[in-house]
């Protein structure tokens, strides 16, 4: 199912990415104006993360589409985030590596355990889950940069946040390599 409101929610975490982006480069708004419009905007469509998946099982609408696209939206979004605060210095760089480095080693294990027919061994857990959910947090506070409230400083929670998603990152690459290398070990033999 291309065209359904749960695959249209993931596409639209796809669209949304360049919109991120360019409001950092749009010299029409000022830094604290940029900052506040990108926060919105990523939390609004990391929102979208949770309402795909939730309507695609309320309506019926799941579909391998879906299933496929759905993480690779997530890693999208997650990774043009990470880049943009890391070129206007808010995110360390080796945090950012860890996170997408992880991103494609995983994404390039599951394709090739779904080639050899083993995906079950490397499914979705919940330790990716806690993964993201930090990450969601985390990319919001570091773009938002100043104080919520007049009290929280975001950059430093942001900061904070993003290193326990980098630990969680490893650690899930981990959980997922050790699934995986019973098949692994099996198939080449």
């Amino acid at each position: 199912m291309f065209f359904n409101l749960p695959t249209l929610l993931t596409w639209a975490r796809i669209v949304a990415i360049p919109l991120i982006v360019g409001v950092f480069y749009v010299g029409h708004l000022g830094p604290a104006e940029q900052n506040l419009v990108a926060t919105a905007m990523f939390i609004v469509f990391a929102l979208t993360d949770w309402a795909d998946g939730y309507l695609a099982r309320k309506l019926n609408q799941t579909s391998a589409f879906g299933a496929f696209l759905d993480p690779v939206a997530d890693k999208f979004l997650v990774c043009a985030s990470l880049l943009v605060l890391v070129h206007m210095g808010r995110a360390d760089v080796f945090a950012a590596l860890i996170i997408i480095g992880r991103e494609i080693a995983i994404s390039s294990l599951r394709e090739w355990m779904a080639i050899i027919g083993a995906t079950k061994s490397v499914a979705v857990h919940m330790i990716g889950k806690v993964k993201t959910m930090v990450q969601m947090i985390a990319i919001p506070f570091l773009l938002f940069d100043g104080r919520l409230f007049g009290l929280i400083d975001t950059r430093l929670w942001g900061t904070w946040l993003l290193w326990m998603s980098a630990v969680l990152t490893v650690w899930s690459m981990v959980y997922y390599l050790q699934k995986a290398l019973p098949e692994i070990r099996a198939r080449s033999r």
